[in-house]
């Protein structure tokens, strides 16, 4: 368990931070900004979570807890992605267990009709919130991979969680979802 006493260090004043293996970087770093993108992505699944019900609260503090491991991931610059008693990388099970309840949350849903707006109940409208910023972080974990060695795992991850949370954001709306009629407002 990680342990931490103090908060501040003063260490990033110059717009800096440190990454895992002791290099540090621009604050506006592509690599800081995945990191960010995820941290974000991160704290809108918990807003979504406290709207949810008890079990899929449960599996969204699951992705919290793997997200805290892909920023690790992100973190930790090189080539070689295994993980260790030191490293911790993202692995294929974590994506696994994604495209298992991807699947279970599916199973029950009406085939789609349209495109879905962003919405429906208070929680589905949160969860929505959080599928946009998971893509956010995909894209800037992309934007890194074309310049830098990025874990495939971990970009896998990235592209599951936002399926998941469009189908989790059906599931919550019950198939109900608001459609998106092109052209209504003309």
């Amino acid at each position: 368990m990680v342990k931490l006493n103090k908060i501040y260090t003063r260490t990033g004043d110059d717009g800096t931070t440190g990454l895992v293996d002791g290099s540090r970087r621009a604050k506006h770093d592509v690599r800081m900004q995945a990191i960010g993108d995820v941290d974000e992505a991160n704290s809108l699944i918990g807003l979504a979570a406290v709207a949810c019900a008890a079990e899929t609260a449960r599996d969204l503090q699951r992705i919290q807890n793997d997200l805290f491991d892909l920023g690790a991931d992100l973190a930790t610059p090189g080539d070689d992605f295994a993980p260790s008693e030191m490293v911790l990388r993202v692995v294929g099970s974590q994506v696994e267990w994604l495209e298992t309840a991807i699947d279970a949350l599916n199973d029950g849903l009406p085939p789609l009709r349209s495109f879905i707006l962003p919405g429906g109940s208070e929680a589905a409208a949160r969860v929505h919130v959080a599928r946009a910023a998971s893509r956010r972080a995909e894209r800037s974990a992309v934007a890194l991979a074309a310049g830098e060695p990025v874990n495939p795992q971990a970009l896998a991850y990235l592209n599951r969680l936002s399926d998941y949370l469009f189908v989790l954001a059906r599931a919550t709306n019950t198939g109900n979802d608001p459609l998106w009629v092109p052209g209504a407002s003309r």
